[in-house]
């Protein structure tokens, strides 16, 4: 790709994240996208990406990509897993890109299909996908239709939790931590989610 062309790309990348992330992956408005961008014309999306679709799965793989080398082999023990799905995940909270992802991912989570067993392409041949189905592998005393809902209820909340703790961090005046730093909350959204994961089946 041309070094031109690559920039534009990259540009219409950032501004496409900031969009879906503020206004909502359905409500963002293709012209706000390219005018953020930088870009004259409106079909800059259509022509880079192919369609709106198209950059949302470019930052979507971006973001998954980022976090892959930070995805080591987890212990096969349920805090072990649960530690490394999650620390790659919270470290996205340290950066403004980072950030959005976590936002749009939150839009997301219940599009992932775990409760049907099925996997978004994205995500294909991904070490989050081996985490995740370590995950349920620790969860086989459960009936394979409660560990899934339990899969999937895990991926709602971590996402949610941190697209909020993105909207704090955002909002705090400069200069200013939030009153919990950022390796406690991440300790601490572990436990919660492995507590969870642990609680035995309602009767």
């Amino acid at each position: 790709m041309p070094r031109d062309a690559s920039a534009t790309r990259e540009r219409l990348i950032t501004a496409g994240a900031r969009l879906f992330a503020t206004h909502g992956i359905d409500a963002a408005r293709t012209r706000d996208i390219v005018t953020l961008a930088g870009q004259g014309n409106d079909s800059a999306i259509t022509y880079h990406f192919g369609s709106r679709q198209g950059l949302l799965e470019a930052i979507l793989r971006a973001g998954v990509e980022r976090m892959e080398p930070s995805r080591t082999t987890a212990p096969a023990d349920l805090p072990g897993v649960v530690t490394a799905i999650v620390e790659p995940t919270a470290a996205e909270l340290r950066t403004p890109h980072g950030r959005d992802f976590l936002r749009i991912t939150a839009q997301l989570a219940g599009r992932a299909g775990i409760r049907d067993d099925t996997t978004p392409a994205l995500l294909h041949g991904t070490r989050l996908v081996r985490q995740l189905d370590l995950l349920a592998a620790c969860l086989a005393h459960l009936p394979e239709p409660l560990a899934r809902e339990r899969v999937s209820l895990f991926i709602a909340f971590l996402t949610a939790a941190l697209a909020d703790r993105t909207t704090r961090i955002e909002a705090a005046a400069p200069g200013r931590d939030l009153p919990v730093d950022h390796g406690a909350y991440v300790a601490d959204l572990t436990a919660m989610l492995t507590a969870a994961l642990s609680a035995p089946p309602a009767p």
